[in-house]
């Protein structure tokens, strides 16, 4: 399912795009273990590895040809100022499984992740989380609209709403709470 890999950022980009195995795709999992606690200290030689998925590299779709999941990073983490964790997953593999577990039933993605979908199943299906439909949209800009679920979830969080079906706010709850009818 994953395997552990220290394979320079550029020679494995060319190796995707080429379509060539790793040399470490074949990994043991007790290899893979010991691997993965490098990146979660602060060695310098857990910089070199990453967590990658084991799909497939002969796949038409880039995005599924063993992609990384977690790397290590020893900065202080940007908003909260603390370095407890050194490793963390990529953007890739926490949307679906925060998506499934917070309970997100369809997830509003622009087209430009479209590639990206079907890693997003693959991660879904494959960990066993409940399924999160995918419903894509053109990209629009909002002048004066805050769209950001980051952002957006300050807001809740620091009361200044009375919670994601604010008829203020720009998500569907808000719009039919605001008395939008879809018929």
């Amino acid at each position: 399912m994953a395997f552990m890999d220290d394979t320079p950022q550029e020679q494995m980009q060319k190796e995707r795009m080429d379509r060539v195995n790793s040399k470490h795709r074949g990994q043991s999992v007790e290899d893979c273990k010991k691997c993965f606690k490098l990146i979660c200290c602060e060695d310098e030689e857990g910089g070199k590895w990453c967590l990658r998925a084991r799909i497939d590299m002969s796949s038409d779709n880039v995005t599924m040809r063993d992609p990384v999941l977690y790397r290590q990073n020893v900065l202080p983490h940007h908003r909260a100022g603390r370095t407890t964790y050194k490793a963390y997953p990529t953007y890739d593999l926490a949307c679906p499984i925060v998506d499934s577990i917070e309970g997100v039933t369809h997830a509003l993605r622009t087209t430009e992740y479209n590639d990206r979908d079907k890693q997003y199943q693959w991660i879904q299906e494959t960990l066993g989380l409940r399924c999160v439909r995918i419903h894509v949209f053109a990209r629009m800009n909002f002048m004066y609209t805050e769209l950001s679920k980051r952002k957006l979830t300050w807001f809740v969080e620091n009361g200044y709403v009375t919670g994601w079906d604010d008829a203020r706010f720009p998500t569907i709850r808000g719009v039919l709470r605001r008395g939008v009818d879809i018929k």
